[in-house]
């Protein structure tokens, strides 16, 4: 059974709409660490994801940092 029978869809990392986005943040963030902050928007699925979650558990890479505001010019419906 694939990811897209469960219904779930892919989590589009865009770092440009992260509200969290800086040194601070981006420095800690899965995706500056392991893709050194790509120019373009990254698309992680759901078991890409649940394997991410799961080495920062266990402290072996930072969590995703991404934060994106949930109204406003910038916000997605999805």
């Amino acid at each position: 059974m694939s990811r897209n029978d469960l219904g779930l869809e892919p989590v589009v990392v865009d770092c440009d709409r992260c509200v969290v986005r800086g040194p601070r943040a981006c420095g800690d963030c899965v995706v500056t660490v392991l893709l050194g902050a790509p120019p373009e928007g990254i698309e992680i699925d759901t078991e890409e994801l649940h394997a991410l979650d799961a080495l920062a558990d266990q402290g072996l890479v930072p969590p995703l940092r991404l934060v994106i505001p949930l109204t406003g010019p910038d916000a997605h419906a999805g």
